[in-house]
C-alpha cells in the first residue's frame, strides 16, 4: 500500500466505479439490502472471520480474510459511495483502497447516523433494534428523543430519557464477540462515552476516547496489537459529515477533512500487524441542498395543520398527527410537496420493508405519516428543530442512491 505522498495509480473516477444496486443516477431510489449487502452485515461477517461460533458471514469475508485474527473496523461518518470520487484528489490512500477493494453496501433506512451506528453495532435492521431515526417521538408522550443527545439516564424526573438497554433490546456484536473470547475495543470521541447512543450501539469491551485523527490512529493500533488472541477494534471518525453539513460536500473545509481522513488511513494501513485487516465503511452519504429547495413546516400553516409532533429530520420526516387527522395530513403534505417527496402512512412504509421487520413495541416510534424527500429537497422545521439545522448546506436521511449507498473497503498488510 502506498502512502499519501506517492500519488498511487488508481482507476479513474467516477467512470470506473459502478453505479450500485441498479441505480442509474445519484437521485435514484435505493432499497436497503438487509441480510446481504448492508451496513448491518459488516460486524457479523467480521465475527465469522474471527471464529465466533454461530456468526453468519453474509458479506463472504472469510474467504478474503483467511488467516486474519485481528480486525479493525473504521466507520467514517458521511463518506458515502458517491463521495469517493469527490474525495479522491485529496485522499490518495482512500482512492487506492477504493480502486483495489471497494464494494458498495447500503445503509439502513433512514440513512442517518444514530440508526446506522446501532445497525452496525447490533448487526440488525432498524426495525429490530428500534433506533428508527435521528429523532423519534417517545410513545405515549409529546416528547421527542434526539438520539445523538441521549443521556440514557433519569436525571430529570419530569422527563427522563428512555433506558437504552430497554429502548434498544438487542445484544451488540461487541458483546457477542467478547463472550466468545475476542478482545473488543471501541474508539470514539471522549464525549460520547456512556451516552445512551453509545450504550445502545457499542456495549461490550473497552471504550477509549480519541479527539482527533492522530489519537484515533494511535488508540486503534494500540488496541489492535495489545494481545495475542482474536481482536476486534471499532473506530469512529465524524469530520467528513461535520464539514459536509456546515459548508457543503466538496467545500474547502470538506476537502481538508478528506485529507485528514487520508492521514488516518495511511497510519492504520501501515500499522496493521501481519495477521490483521482493516475494514472501512460509512453510515450514509450526503448531498448539498440549494436554498430554493427548502420547505418549512413552521412557516406554512398547511403543513402544520393536524400535526401533533414533528420528528425525524429534514430529509426523512415523521409526523405524529392529532386524532383523526391522518388522512388530512397525508392530503395536505402530498399537495404541498408534490414531486419533492413521497408521503405515506406508517403501515405502507413498514410493509414496503424500509425498516426491516418492525415489532409491535417499536411501531409507534415511526410517525403516523412518513415523508421521504426526493432529489435535493428538504423539509425544515425552523422553530422546532435546533436552529443550526435550517442553516446546513448538506443533508441526508432519505432513500436516494447518494444517501443510501456506502462503501466497504478492505486493507491487509
Amino acid at each position: 500500500m502506498t502512502g499519501p505522498s506517492a500519488q498511487p495509480e488508481r482507476a479513474a473516477w467516477p467512470d470506473a466505479v459502478p453505479l450500485p444496486f441498479g441505480a442509474a443516477g445519484p437521485f435514484d431510489q435505493v432499497r436497503p439490502e438487509y441480510g446481504g449487502d448492508s451496513l448491518a452485515d459488516v460486524l457479523p461477517s467480521a465475527l465469522a472471520v474471527l471464529g465466533v461460533p454461530g456468526a453468519p458471514d453474509p458479506l463472504g469475508l472469510a474467504a478474503q480474510l483467511a488467516g486474519v485474527r485481528r480486525i479493525a473496523v473504521l466507520l467514517v461518518d458521511g463518506l458515502g459511495w458517491y463521495q469517493l470520487p469527490t474525495a479522491a484528489p485529496y485522499a490518495p490512500v482512500l482512492a487506492d483502497l477504493a480502486a483495489r477493494s471497494g464494494r458498495p453496501l447500503t445503509s439502513g433506512f433512514p440513512s442517518t447516523t444514530p440508526t446506522s451506528l446501532v445497525s452496525l453495532g447490533t448487526g440488525a435492521a432498524p426495525g429490530a433494534h428500534g433506533v428508527l431515526g435521528f429523532r423519534v417521538n417517545v410513545p405515549g408522550s409529546d416528547r421527542v428523543l434526539t438520539h445523538i443527545n441521549w443521556s440514557g439516564t433519569a436525571d430529570d424526573p419530569r422527563a427522563p430519557d428512555p433506558d437504552p438497554r430497554s429502548w434498544q433490546p438487542l445484544p451488540t456484536q461487541f458483546e457477542l464477540a467478547e463472550a466468545a473470547g475476542v478482545a473488543v475495543t471501541v474508539v470514539s470521541r471522549p464525549e460520547h462515552a456512556g451516552s445512551g447512543l453509545t450504550v445502545a450501539a457499542n456495549s461490550g469491551g473497552v471504550y477509549r476516547g480519541a479527539a482527533e485523527v492522530d489519537t484515533l490512529a494511535t488508540e486503534m493500533l494500540a488496541a489492535l496489537t495489545a494481545g495475542p488472541g482474536p481482536t476486534l477494534v471499532s473506530g469512529y471518525h465524524p469530520d467528513i459529515d461535520k464539514h459536509g453539513h456546515l459548508t457543503g460536500v466538496d467545500s474547502t473545509a470538506w476537502r481538508d477533512a478528506a485529507a485528514d481522513l487520508d492521514r488516518l488511513l495511511d497510519r492504520l494501513v501501515h500499522g496493521l500487524p501481519a495477521d490483521a485487516a482493516l475494514l472501512v465503511t460509512a453510515d450514509h452519504g450526503q448531498l448539498n441542498v440549494p436554498p430554493d429547495r427548502r420547505f418549512d413546516i413552521d412557516l406554512d400553516p398547511r403543513l402544520r395543520a393536524g400535526v401533533r409532533v414533528v420528528a425525524g429530520e429534514p430529509r426523512a420526516r415523521y409526523l405524529h398527527t392529532l386524532p383523526g387527522a391522518v388522512d388530512d395530513v397525508l392530503a395536505a403534505w402530498t399537495e404541498v410537496l408534490g414531486p419533492a417527496a413521497w408521503v405515506a402512512p406508517r403501515a405502507e412504509a413498514v410493509a414496503a420493508g424500509w425498516f426491516g421487520p418492525v415489532p409491535e413495541a417499536h411501531l409507534a416510534r415511526i410517525g403516523d405519516v412518513v415523508v421521504c424527500c426526493h432529489d435535493s429537497y428538504v423539509v425544515l422545521a425552523s422553530r422546532t428543530d435546533a436552529p443550526i439545522e435550517a442553516k446546513l448546506v448538506a443533508y441526508h436521511g432519505s432513500w436516494t442512491a447518494t444517501e443510501m449507498t456506502i462503501p466497504l473497503l478492505l486493507a491487509r498488510p
